[in-house]
């Protein structure tokens, strides 16, 4: 019979989520996780199996947390329109936070390293592709509803603006200044109908 975990799971998988948040999933060695979540090797290996095991925990744990944040700043509002506008607003408000790293660990998961593993791929395409059917689903209804035109395209708008979005969290790395990115997404945002 294994041995029962002798610490804070849900603690620790946090700290791992904010070493790869911060530092990437290459970039964040065995040595980082450990550190991180206070535990010795053996419980690492008892409990989360490998890096690329807990990397995948990690990625749950970013989308239960920052992305269900995200998730009902778009759906908080009864206009698909304004519910679009809080969404960056929640986003911005994220990057805007000293606490949380400046990168989106999602954003952070489009790299060769992550893609080139066929399980990791397929975990990173369904949670993107879970936001974007939502997005699409809300833009059918409110184009339904008669706030759209009927050229509007739901399902290739929902893909711009979630391209548009991790650009925006790539982007950031390099430069970011929030009201010259709130001029842009009035921009972006309004060439769209929104």
């Amino acid at each position: 019979m294994g041995r029962a975990i002798e610490f804070d799971y849900d603690k620790a998988i946090h700290k791992a989520t904010l070493a790869f948040w911060k530092s990437g999933y290459s970039n964040t060695s065995l040595r980082d996780l450990l550190k991180a979540m206070r535990i010795g090797e053996g419980s690492f290996y008892n409990s989360v199996k490998s890096k690329k095991h807990l990397y995948m925990e990690c990625l749950k744990h970013y989308l239960e947390t920052v992305g269900r944040t995200r998730v009902a700043a778009l759906l908080s509002e009864p206009m698909i329109k304004l519910g679009v506008r809080a969404l960056f607003k929640t986003v911005l408000d994220e990057l805007d936070n000293p606490a949380t790293p400046r990168l989106c660990l999602m954003a952070s998961s489009i790299s060769s390293d992550v893609l080139n593993d066929h399980e990791l791929r397929k975990f990173i395409e369904s949670g993107m592709s879970a936001f974007r059917d939502l997005l699409t689903e809300r833009l059918e209804a409110a184009k339904a509803a008669r706030e759209f035109p009927s050229e509007f395209q739901p399902e290739v708008v929902a893909g711009i603006i979630g391209t548009y979005m991790q650009g925006l969290l790539r982007m950031v790395l390099v430069s970011y200044d929030r009201k010259l990115v709130e001029r842009q997404l009035e921009v972006f945002l309004t060439s769209l109908g929104f």
